[in-house]
């Protein structure tokens, strides 16, 4: 006998028409049922988490990677826990799908005092509390339920953030038809008076402008610029970068790409190049203090064109219901007809003298800048491994992922399990500090589980370094507990799957390393660093942070 089609069929066959192929989460009896369509379906995979936060960790690190993630908890203590990943999310522009098995509509309806509620007879407290962290969200019903689930996802993949559905147990066995189209994903409506306007103040701009850079962040690669941006660099050669979050968007061994612009934190060359231009064209840029060293950037309204989700600006005037992609391909085809100065030539690199005797931030960055490889995923939790990532020159192909304005710490770990999860085929290295990992720790028994290989370096240098920086050097609220991190991996499993080093010395980091080249089994490499030194970067944003927290 064929099994009904049901509301649960239709949401994952809607999930699997985004191209999202793995569903993270935690069980509960909530969910249990829809679960079962989940097992059943041919599309989209279960992936079991240790606990809810680190499940959207995970659906955060896949969608950065796939596009788009998707998220299942269970009502009230499963939503909540995973609220605070869901909120990075919603931050920095990763759309996930959130889905809540909820209780019955009816026990809903009657008030009933059930589990996992605040016994009040309110079941709608937690969805009020995930409003300020979706851009879109539906309590499902009998009849709303195929309408409201295209819905959710339309708006959640047009505007690149959450969207949330409360699925009540009862409603995700209701029967619905399949869908008999694709989801149609409607962007704004192309005003050719507003994009004539942009071209000709643009033109007028670029015109009178005989250098011009380009600096990208993170929203151009959230909205899928990154091939336009990269083939308009090869077309027009000027000096581009990106700030820390947007680091990938161009192949960084071209000609023109300067580095990564840190504002005031930048190598002298960088900020030349970015902030001594006529103008300087920015496309999806978020100056976020911890990435401007306090906000210390110096590009003039004036001097620079600005190219945001919603609008876009030319100097002190405003272009609304223009396209990122409308703004970046009129922005492109003006500099193809316009000439520019050629960017600078990159300085003649004098390779520094590295010691190579016991690890520092200096030659720990130096032996894995000289370990990378095209392609590789890398992904850095924030505080020193992150600011000390800044400093890479990726290769071809190679991504970065960090998280610096929500700036989660134990983000990177479960997230580097859902980017695993999305790209089997690539090398993920994820680089953690001893704090953060103690936070996410147990994701290693999801990788074990599920055979993964990546390569974890955790930063041991005894606690909360970033926190010592800013404040209480030696207050023992920035201490943490000392674990025997090498044997860490064994007790998440059974079987002898990973291999764990624990090196003091940059030759041993660079012998390990070379090891890593393909990993075939998890390898979690202890790295000893001292307990107070920084990446440079990074010591110039701390005093920043110091500073405007001292008022």
């Amino acid at each position: 006998m064929q099994t009904p089609y049901t509301v649960a069929d239709y949401l994952l066959d809607r999930i699997a028409g985004c191209g999202i192929g793995h569903l993270f989460g935690v069980p509960g009896d909530y969910n249990l049922q829809f679960l079962d369509h989940v097992i059943e379906h041919p599309l989209v995979r279960w992936v079991g988490c240790a606990n809810e936060l680190n499940a959207a960790y995970a659906a955060d690190g896949y969608a950065r990677v796939a596009g788009a993630g998707a998220l299942l908890t269970t009502f009230g203590v499963g939503e909540l826990s995973a609220m605070n990943g869901l909120a990075g999310s919603y931050a920095e522009y990763v759309p996930i799908l959130h889905i809540v098995g909820a209780p019955c509509s009816g026990a809903q309806r009657r008030g009933e005092l059930m589990h996992h509620t605040l016994g009040d007879g309110d079941f709608q407290h937690f969805y009020r509390m995930s409003q300020s962290l979706c851009v879109a969200s539906a309590l499902l019903d009998e009849q709303n339920a195929c309408h409201e689930i295209d819905r959710v996802l339309c708006t959640m993949l047009t505007a690149h953030r959450p969207g949330y559905l409360m699925l009540p147990a009862d409603v995700a066995k209701r029967p619905a038809l399949p869908p008999s189209t694709e989801l149609a994903l409607a962007g704004p409506d192309l005003q050719e008076n507003v994009v004539t306007a942009f071209r000709y103040h643009a033109r007028q701009k670029l015109i009178n402008s005989p250098r011009v850079a380009l600096l990208a962040d993170f929203l151009a690669h959230r909205f899928g610029l990154q091939p336009v941006l990269q083939r308009w660099m090869a077309e027009t050669p000027i000096a581009h970068a990106t700030l820390l979050m947007g680091k990938g968007l161009f192949d960084e061994q071209q000609p023109g790409f300067v580095g990564t612009y840190s504002a005031g934190a930048s190598s002298d060359d960088v900020r030349q190049a970015i902030e001594q231009a006529d103008t300087t064209i920015c496309v999806g840029t978020r100056f976020v203090d911890t990435l401007t060293a306090g906000f210390t950037q110096q590009l003039a309204l004036e001097r620079t064109i600005e190219v945001q989700p919603q609008a876009s600006r030319v100097g002190e005037i405003w272009f609304s219901g223009l396209s990122m992609e409308q703004a970046v391909t009129t922005l492109r085809e003006l500099c193809l007809e316009l000439s520019f100065a050629p960017p600078p030539a990159k300085p003649a690199t004098v390779q520094p003298h590295i010691e190579r005797g016991p690890l520092t931030q200096e030659n720990f960055w130096h032996t894995v800048q000289q370990a990378l490889a095209p392609g590789d995923l890398i992904l850095a939790d924030q505080g020193t491994a992150a600011f000390g990532a800044a400093s890479l020159s990726l290769p071809t192909g190679a991504e970065l992922i960090v998280q610096p304005l929500w700036g989660s710490i134990g983000y990177s770990l479960p997230a580097a399990f859902g980017a695993q999860t999305a790209a089997p085929e690539r090398r993920v290295i994820l680089i953690t500090g001893d704090g953060a990992a103690q936070l996410t720790i147990q994701e290693i028994g999801s990788m074990l589980r599920d055979g993964q290989a990546p390569v974890i370096l955790v930063l041991n240098n005894d606690g909360y370094t970033v926190e010592r920086a800013i404040h209480g050097e030696k207050q023992r609220y920035n201490d943490i507990a000392s674990w025997n991190w090498t044997q860490i991996p064994r007790a998440f499993s059974l079987a002898d799957q990973a291999e764990c080093w624990r090196v003091t010395q940059a030759i041993q980091l660079e012998e390990v390393l070379t090891r890593q080249a393909r990993p075939q089994r998890l390898s979690l490499i202890e790295v000893v660093l001292p307990k107070a030194d920084l990446p440079a970067l990074l010591r110039q944003v701390t005093q920043a942070l110091e500073s405007r927290n001292s008022g």
